[in-house]
């Protein structure tokens, strides 16, 4: 069977419904991280601020990739955790301004590593209860550093609460069930999934098998939303799965993310999301 042939069998299985979703504004996805400035000079645009970057912005998005280049394991992971989460937002019906706000988290839910000693963030051996209560401040610390920042207010509790558990046993807030902000649980089981499946100084990368299964016994034991499992293991099956060998090394700067927020439209655009279990 030909790529044509694979890619129309592949539709049939797939919901056609993700159009409303990404016709939810009319703007292309290119422009949603476009400096306003910029926006308005074209023509019959209007000025907005509510999805541009200003230059204290781009430097806090500088600060959250030089992060994750401290660590040459997690390369591409902030990357990766946009591109998914929107695609797994998408799927679910989420608002536009929600999908920037998942774009924005991939990037920025660990900016508050910057302020974790090296000895903490990369030791290969597991963490005393001090060190844990070092390394589990990121997430305070990240809030503290975004929370200026009045277009980064959706942002926010992605960056505090993403490693919340379902069953109220995670932090900083001991948060529970719907307590979570809808957001931050979704960017949680993207994190995690590309957590597993790529290396880190305690451990080597999982099969894709291992790290999925991983993932279905968290739920099992209560830490993970299983509505959001359900979704995202779907959309892994039929769609990241297919992708995930085709992508390339991101580029580190502004520029790269509003690039690769276009090639994510044109994937989208081809109806190639599945349907959600109820």
């Amino acid at each position: 069977m030909d790529g044509r042939s694979d890619k129309q069998a592949l539709n049939k299985r797939l919901r056609p419904s993700c159009k409303p979703a990404l016709a939810c504004g009319q703007e292309p996805w290119r422009a949603l991280l476009k400096p306003a400035s910029n926006r308005a000079a074209a023509p019959g645009a209007t000025a907005s601020t509510e999805f541009a970057i200003d230059e204290t912005e781009e430097t806090l998005f500088a600060l959250a990739l030089a992060v994750e280049q401290r660590d040459r394991h997690t390369g591409g992971h902030c990357e990766r955790l946009a591109f998914i989460g929107v695609a797994l937002g998408v799927a679910m019906g989420l608002a536009r301004s929600q999908l920037v706000a998942l774009y924005r988290g991939g990037y920025l839910h660990d900016v508050g590593k910057v302020g974790i000693p090296d000895s903490i963030l990369f030791k290969p051996g597991s963490l005393t209860a001090e060190e844990w209560v070092t390394m589990r401040s990121h997430t305070v610390r990240g809030e503290d550093i975004c929370r200026h920042m009045k277009s980064l207010a959706p942002v926010l509790p992605i960056i505090r609460h993403h490693h919340e558990r379902w069953d109220g046993s995670g932090y900083p807030d001991g948060l529970r069930g719907e307590q979570i902000p809808l957001l931050a649980r979704i960017l949680q089981i993207v994190d995690i999934y590309d957590a597993l499946s790529s290396p880190r100084p305690y451990k080597p990368a999982y099969p894709v098998g291992q790290t999925l299964a991983i993932i279905q016994e968290e739920t099992d034991r209560g830490w993970r939303d299983p509505r959001i499992v359900r979704a995202f293991l779907e959309l892994h099956k039929d769609v990241i799965s297919k992708i995930a060998p085709h992508w390339t090394s991101p580029e580190r700067s502004v520029d790269g993310m509003r690039t690769s927020l276009a090639n994510l439209q044109s994937f989208l655009a081809a109806d190639m999301l599945p349907t959600l279990p109820a």
